[in-house]
């Protein structure tokens, strides 16, 4: 299945705003099969990998927006050799700063945003599509298009979503995957810090990074670019 291509989609936007991406793909790439795949809705953030695992086929490409890419990182890194590459997008290592990921969304930020869910969940959801779009060549048009693809995700699930954002380290799992990587950032990104590209490259010098004049929304915002960059990056190491 090397000509599988799994496409996971950031938190609370469900398969709708990966659509124009996974269109684009198969215009360009008629013989790669992709899929999107939705997040779980598991209330149990521990459980969303083996879910993913359980569920996703084996040795397929595995791409991921945001937590979509932090949950693909962690997978290719338990798959190892089944898994033939790895792609994410507006995606860091860690989503939420710490002492030693300074490049990341300022920690008591992430905390008032989780707080705000709390008491108004329908409002933050909005709130998160005008910042995913900020930064974007025509922001409003972005964000209605990201919120029409919000689907009603329980709400727990949506917590545990945020808590997996909150935990999740992918810098090991980076290092421990051995198959090729890509990884694209957005510079004008309201939610991953630009910084975060060069962040890794020290962290990992082999990796393969690339940058877009793009917002967070970056696969639904320039899904042709995106695709050219994740075919081109496919080919050279199925060539390989």
């Amino acid at each position: 299945m090397r000509d599988r291509l799994i496409l996971l989609p950031g938190w609370s936007f469900g398969a709708a705003a990966l659509q124009p991406l996974q269109e684009a793909l198969e215009q360009r790439a008629p013989n790669l099969r992709v899929e999107i795949a939705e997040l779980p809705e598991n209330a149990a953030p521990g459980a969303w990998l083996d879910e993913l695992d359980a569920r996703l086929p084996a040795e397929a490409w595995l791409a991921g927006w945001s937590l979509g890419g932090m949950l693909a990182t962690q997978l290719a890194a338990r798959r190892g050799e089944a898994c033939p590459g790895l792609i994410t997008f507006a995606s860091n290592a860690c989503f939420a700063n710490r002492e030693d990921w300074p490049t990341a969304m300022p920690a008591e930020i992430f905390a008032t945003f989780r707080q705000a869910f709390g008491l108004d969940a329908e409002q933050t959801l909005k709130r998160f599509s005008l910042l995913a779009s900020r930064g974007a060549f025509d922001p409003r048009t972005l964000a209605r298009q990201l919120q029409v693809t919000q689907p009603r995700t329980p709400i727990e699930a949506l917590d545990a979503g945020l808590s997996l954002l909150a935990e999740l380290d992918g810098r090991a799992a980076l290092r421990v995957y051995s198959g090729p990587q890509l990884h694209l950032f957005a510079r004008h990104d309201a939610l991953v810090p630009v910084a975060a590209a060069d962040a890794l490259l020290a962290w990992l010098p082999d990796l393969e990074v690339e940058l877009f004049d793009a917002s967070h929304g970056l696969p639904l915002e320039c899904p042709d670019q995106v695709a050219r960059a994740l075919l081109g990056f496919i080919g050279d190491a199925v060539d390989d």
